[in-house]
């Protein structure tokens, strides 16, 4: 099974673009998923979300509808204390309610292959239990068949992305490590990568039909080795990760004639 939608849902530069313009904020999600099955929060990167928060995620959102959550940031980026509990208690009602698609555990660039950091993946598999979590790496020293050989002794999905192909990135690989392969367009915006005011400038980027092609069939062999696979764009400026994700709709379902 694949699955696609974009990685978040609440930008006020949606307005107008992806939402009508007299939409309220409490529904762009219900709107979201009436073309949508799927959808990569963020928010859970910066906060621990209450349960009544991811209760109204639910309440919103049809049957079938399935949400991943980036891990809080003192999971991957700090890490010297990580709760897991807590973590896991707070996403609580997606569990229970069979919503959850996966965890999505990213690291920054400066999480780089070590011993010691092996190991914490290692804590990532207890940590979240029998949670289905995939690894997004930044730093490309993390591609190696060590890696792939420890993800898939944990259990854990190898994040598969397209950014810009910069020094020290991450390549664009195709892997399945685990139960749920899992695919990130950042975009190819290699002037803003490093160089910008506002984050959003980083994904701010329009794919080509020519860029997204040999991700087709990548998706495609992703899906034979899965049980299921999640591709999501981020590319979320001015609605261009809507763009994205209709397009490989498109392309994928033209596969199929």
């Amino acid at each position: 099974m694949i699955l696609l939608g974009t990685s978040g849902f609440s930008y006020d530069d949606w307005v107008g673009t992806v939402y009508p313009a007299n939409i309220r904020r409490d529904q762009w999600l219900p709107y979201y998923a009436t073309e949508f099955n799927t959808v990569e929060l963020n928010v859970t990167y910066y906060r621990v979300p209450g349960q009544k928060t991811v209760d109204g995620w639910v309440r919103r959102t049809p049957e079938g509808f399935v949400f991943s959550v980036k891990a809080h940031s003192s999971l991957t980026h700090e890490r010297e204390d990580p709760d897991f509990t807590g973590f896991r208690s707070g996403i609580a009602p997606l569990i229970e309610a069979e919503r959850l698609a996966c965890v999505l555990a990213q690291f920054p660039y400066s999480f780089h292959p070590s011993d010691a950091n092996r190991n914490y993946l290692h804590r990532i598999r207890e940590g979240f239990d029998d949670l289905p979590v995939v690894v997004e790496f930044r730093d490309s020293g993390w591609v190696s068949d060590e890696t792939f050989g420890l993800l898939e002794e944990l259990h854990l999905g190898y994040c598969c992305v397209d950014e810009p192909k910069l020094k020290g990135l991450m390549p664009p690989l195709a892997r399945t490590t685990g139960p749920v392969a899992y695919v990130r367009f950042h975009g190819r915006n290699a002037a803003q990568w490093w160089d910008h005011e506002h984050a959003w400038q980083r994904y701010d980027y329009t794919y080509r039909e020519d860029e997204l092609r040999d991700w087709v069939e990548k998706i495609r062999a992703l899906e034979r080795h899965a049980e299921l696979t999640l591709v999501y764009a981020n590319n979320h400026y001015r609605g261009q990760s809507v763009d994205t994700i209709r397009l490989l709709q498109h392309m994928l379902a033209a596969g199929d004639d």
